[in-house]
């Protein structure tokens, strides 16, 4: 068991005022690995209380101080690179091999980028040349409260503290119950790089206690939430009768359009880039929706990566998946699978219960479904597991309209060889983000949806304005 710890609050380590406990259960074990508190009200009032009470210094400092933090807290997160892996694979169940790269590598590669767009950021600029005494300010929206999930737990943290600190403003973190170590270590980190006491607080909770009391307070200026579409839209509601800003990073249900002209690791690609992390992450390609001509072999090759994927413990070395990251969730994947099965799809790869060599732990097999359809509750949910979707299409025309036929629009995927075809599908495709051919996004670019995929943009610039407030100011004295 770790060591149990409790809030961050005021730049000070607090027993909770109010609340209950909670044990973390580690997914590969199914045992708990530590137990946290819960908050209540009384808590988010006194860390609301402290972030609100250091606001007016915190926005006066120096963008220059306030990046000098950044930079410290970089080296200090880096020489506990070991730390937050062990946290991160433990309480979620990344692979240790996982959580030591993309898992920790996700918050450090956001910080740095930050820091150098903080560094290039204009606070106040000038409207333009026809209105010389005009300024536009990029102020700090304020108090923010921030409520993240366990599935990327580093990468979530650090797109809304790294924007948070660099525009200025305090803030409240609500990390989720399933993934409260590495928030832990991360509030010790945001500690001995010395920023001031109030700038940053932590307070564990559910979201039923403490993400209400949070959302709806009224001396919170801004929520950035990122979790479940159905949560996002509670959170709104609540957050209405104050106007506060929200900013909503929420489910998606990726469409990855693989044409016949695509290169030949196209859809080995596309199966792995599914799995990893068990498949729980909203920008996941899980529809995988293959011109006509080419979609037998692209099934055939499909089945053949997945039934090659490794499953084990997180603890393992290697490349492999872990669990998902809970008894419920691994519930209700069961649950979709078997639907697929009743609803018609053809299973070409995994299919219900643990694999046959674990029998403890909350280990999904990896899944390949074919022949699916349009109307399937396997292509219009979002599963949050290792499986996978395949569809067929006729022409470019029936791949666009598929590929928008969902309520989802975070990220969709092209892989073609010709050019032209994927600067069209990128104007037409309806989502926040369109991935093309396995190439990345650029370090620094915005990640975000539409509809209800939810809104704003997270890291980079694009971040930082997200945590602004842009003000108008004319009568600038030039003197």
């Amino acid at each position: 068991m770790i060591e149990k710890r409790d809030f961050y609050i005021d730049g000070k380590w607090v027993a909770p005022l109010e609340g209950s406990e909670h044990k973390v259960i580690n997914p590969s074990t199914e045992e708990p690995c530590t137990v946290i508190s819960l908050g209540g009200a009384k808590d988010v009032d006194a860390a609301v209380g402290a972030a609100k009470a250091a606001l007016p210094g915190w926005m006066a400092t120096a963008p220059e101080e306030r990046i000098a933090l950044m930079e410290k807290l970089a080296e200090v997160y880096k020489s506990r690179t070991e730390d937050m892996a062990q946290a991160i694979s433990t309480e979620m169940g990344a692979p240790i091999e996982m959580a030591r790269s993309s898992q920790w590598g996700a918050g450090y590669s956001h910080l740095k980028n930050f820091i150098k767009a903080a560094k290039d950021f204009k606070f106040v600029k000038p409207l333009g040349d026809h209105a010389p005494n005009d300024r536009i300010i990029h102020e700090a929206v304020g108090v923010v409260a921030m409520i993240t999930p366990w599935n990327w737990p580093m990468n979530q943290v650090m797109l809304k503290v790294g924007a948070a600190v660099a525009a200025g403003c305090t803030m409240v973190l609500k990390p989720s119950e399933e993934s409260p170590l590495s928030a832990v270590i991360f509030a010790e980190m945001m500690d001995e790089a010395g920023f001031p006491a109030g700038v940053f607080n932590l307070v564990n909770g559910d979201g039923a206690t403490v993400g209400t009391a949070l959302t709806g307070h009224e001396d919170v200026d801004m929520v950035s939430f990122t979790g479940s579409t159905r949560a996002g839209i509670a959170i709104s509601k609540n957050a209405a009768d104050t106007l506060k800003k929200v900013h909503l990073e929420l489910g998606g249900k990726g469409a990855n359009l693989v044409f016949a002209d695509a290169d030949d690791k196209a859809v080995k690609r596309g199966v792995l880039h599914m799995m990893n992390n068990t498949g729980q992450s909203c920008n996941a390609p899980s529809r995988m929706i293959v011109e006509a001509s080419a979609y037998d072999q692209a099934v055939e090759t499909a089945a053949e990566v997945a039934n090659k994927v490794e499953v084990g413990p997180a603890s393992e070395e290697g490349r492999h998946i872990g669990p998902v990251v809970n008894e419920a969730q691994w519930g209700k994947i069961q649950d979709l699978i078997q639907k697929g099965i009743d609803e018609g799809a053809r299973l070409v790869a995994g299919g219900t219960g643990r694999p046959e060599h674990l029998n403890r732990g909350f280990y999904v097999k990896p899944t390949v479904f074919a022949d699916v359809t349009p109307d399937m509750t396997i292509a219009r949910e979002e599963i949050f597991g290792p499986v996978l979707a395949i569809m067929k299409f006729e022409d470019e025309d029936q791949a666009i309209e598929m590929a928008n036929d969902t309520v989802y629009g975070l990220t969709n995927y092209v892989q073609s060889s010709d050019g032209a075809r994927r600067n069209r599908l990128a104007a037409k495709l309806r989502s926040g983000m369109v991935e093309m051919n396995g190439e990345s996004r650029g370090a620094g670019a915005p990640f975000g949806g539409m509809k209800r995929s939810g809104n704003g943009r997270e890291g980079g610039v694009w971040g930082i304005e997200d945590f602004c407030e842009v003000k108008a100011v004319s009568g600038w004295s030039n003197d």
